[in-house]
Protein backbone atom coordinates (compact mmCIF):
# COMPACT_ATOMS: atom_id res chain seq x y z
CA UNK A 1 0.00 0.00 0.00
CA UNK A 2 1.17 3.09 -0.78
CA UNK A 3 2.34 5.64 1.98
CA UNK A 4 -0.30 8.83 1.61
CA UNK A 5 2.33 11.10 3.44
CA UNK A 6 4.75 10.49 0.35
CA UNK A 7 2.21 11.20 -2.40
CA UNK A 8 1.21 14.28 -0.86
CA UNK A 9 5.08 15.64 -0.65
CA UNK A 10 5.04 14.46 -4.54
CA UNK A 11 2.11 16.63 -5.80
CA UNK A 12 3.05 19.35 -3.53
CA UNK A 13 3.77 23.05 -5.26
CA UNK A 14 7.62 23.22 -4.42
CA UNK A 15 9.50 26.44 -2.84
CA UNK A 16 12.07 26.67 -5.91
CA UNK A 17 8.94 26.82 -8.07
CA UNK A 18 7.81 30.16 -6.27
CA UNK A 19 8.19 33.41 -6.73
CA UNK A 20 9.00 35.02 -3.38
CA UNK A 21 11.02 38.21 -3.53
CA UNK A 22 9.04 41.30 -3.73
CA UNK A 23 11.92 42.64 -6.71
CA UNK A 24 11.04 39.51 -8.94
CA UNK A 25 7.62 40.56 -8.21
CA UNK A 26 8.45 44.01 -9.69
CA UNK A 27 10.17 43.09 -12.52
CA UNK A 28 7.74 40.95 -13.78
CA UNK A 29 5.09 43.62 -13.68
CA UNK A 30 7.54 46.49 -15.15
CA UNK A 31 9.68 44.29 -17.93
CA UNK A 32 6.80 41.16 -18.47
CA UNK A 33 3.77 40.47 -20.97
CA UNK A 34 -0.22 40.79 -20.20
CA UNK A 35 -2.65 38.07 -20.74
CA UNK A 36 -6.00 38.77 -19.42
CA UNK A 37 -9.04 36.12 -18.61
CA UNK A 38 -12.48 36.58 -16.96
CA UNK A 39 -11.00 35.59 -14.05
CA UNK A 40 -7.49 36.63 -13.23
CA UNK A 41 -4.56 38.77 -15.09
CA UNK A 42 -1.45 36.88 -15.95
CA UNK A 43 2.29 38.48 -15.97
CA UNK A 44 5.16 36.75 -17.68
CA UNK A 45 8.81 37.18 -18.00
CA UNK A 46 11.35 35.54 -19.75
CA UNK A 47 14.12 35.30 -17.23
CA UNK A 48 17.82 35.88 -19.04
CA UNK A 49 20.53 35.16 -17.11
CA UNK A 50 22.22 32.01 -16.48
CA UNK A 51 22.49 31.19 -13.08
CA UNK A 52 18.71 31.74 -13.14
CA UNK A 53 18.24 29.07 -15.68
CA UNK A 54 16.00 26.37 -13.16
CA UNK A 55 12.96 26.37 -14.52
CA UNK A 56 9.09 28.23 -14.37
CA UNK A 57 8.67 30.21 -10.79
CA UNK A 58 4.87 31.40 -10.10
CA UNK A 59 3.88 34.00 -7.36
CA UNK A 60 0.42 34.97 -6.64
CA UNK A 61 -0.65 38.51 -5.74
CA UNK A 62 -4.12 39.14 -3.72
CA UNK A 63 -4.80 42.57 -2.88
CA UNK A 64 -7.12 43.38 0.17
CA UNK A 65 -9.71 44.47 -1.67
CA UNK A 66 -10.51 41.54 -2.68
CA UNK A 67 -11.67 40.78 0.67
CA UNK A 68 -10.61 39.54 4.30
CA UNK A 69 -7.04 37.02 4.62
CA UNK A 70 -9.87 34.24 5.05
CA UNK A 71 -10.56 35.01 1.55
CA UNK A 72 -7.31 35.89 -0.02
CA UNK A 73 -5.85 33.15 1.59
CA UNK A 74 -8.56 30.88 -0.04
CA UNK A 75 -8.10 32.39 -4.02
CA UNK A 76 -4.18 31.49 -2.80
CA UNK A 77 -4.85 28.05 -2.37
CA UNK A 78 -7.15 27.47 -5.18
CA UNK A 79 -4.97 29.18 -7.77
CA UNK A 80 -1.93 27.31 -6.90
CA UNK A 81 -3.70 23.66 -7.40
CA UNK A 82 -4.98 24.87 -10.05
CA UNK A 83 -1.19 25.56 -11.15
CA UNK A 84 -0.01 22.47 -9.77
CA UNK A 85 -3.23 20.33 -11.37
CA UNK A 86 -2.74 22.04 -14.71
CA UNK A 87 0.87 20.62 -15.31
CA UNK A 88 3.57 23.71 -15.73
CA UNK A 89 6.65 22.64 -17.95
CA UNK A 90 9.61 23.54 -15.46
CA UNK A 91 12.48 22.97 -18.45
CA UNK A 92 10.85 27.40 -18.94
CA UNK A 93 12.76 29.87 -17.53
CA UNK A 94 9.80 32.31 -16.87
CA UNK A 95 8.53 34.23 -14.19
CA UNK A 96 4.70 34.48 -13.59
CA UNK A 97 2.61 36.12 -11.54
CA UNK A 98 -0.94 35.46 -11.75
CA UNK A 99 -3.09 38.40 -10.08
CA UNK A 100 -7.12 37.42 -9.54
CA UNK A 101 -9.92 39.39 -9.77
CA UNK A 102 -12.99 39.82 -7.79
CA UNK A 103 -14.81 37.40 -9.49
CA UNK A 104 -12.26 34.46 -9.09
CA UNK A 105 -13.94 34.63 -5.12
CA UNK A 106 -17.14 32.78 -6.64
CA UNK A 107 -15.78 31.37 -9.92
CA UNK A 108 -15.87 27.63 -9.92
CA UNK A 109 -12.94 25.43 -9.57
CA UNK A 110 -12.96 24.30 -13.06
CA UNK A 111 -13.50 27.63 -14.34
CA UNK A 112 -10.17 28.68 -12.78
CA UNK A 113 -8.51 25.61 -13.66
CA UNK A 114 -9.66 26.17 -17.56
CA UNK A 115 -8.26 29.92 -17.46
CA UNK A 116 -4.65 28.68 -15.93
CA UNK A 117 -4.21 26.82 -18.28
CA UNK A 118 -5.31 28.78 -21.23
CA UNK A 119 -2.70 31.34 -19.42
CA UNK A 120 -0.17 28.74 -19.67
CA UNK A 121 -0.98 27.96 -23.39
CA UNK A 122 -0.62 31.73 -24.41
CA UNK A 123 2.61 31.90 -22.49
CA UNK A 124 3.94 28.91 -24.53
CA UNK A 125 2.81 30.26 -27.76
CA UNK A 126 4.88 33.44 -26.71
CA UNK A 127 7.77 31.36 -25.90
CA UNK A 128 7.71 29.95 -29.17
CA UNK A 129 6.85 32.74 -31.24
CA UNK A 130 10.32 34.51 -29.34
CA UNK A 131 7.84 37.43 -28.31
CA UNK A 132 7.94 36.80 -24.39
CA UNK A 133 10.18 39.91 -23.93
Amino acid sequence: MPNPARQHAAKKFPKGRRLLRHSDFERVYKQGRRHFAAHLTVFYLLRETEQDLNGLRIGFTVGKALGGAVQRNRIKRRLREAVRLGGFSPGVAVDVVINPKRSALAADFNELQSEVAKAFRVLERSLEKGKLN
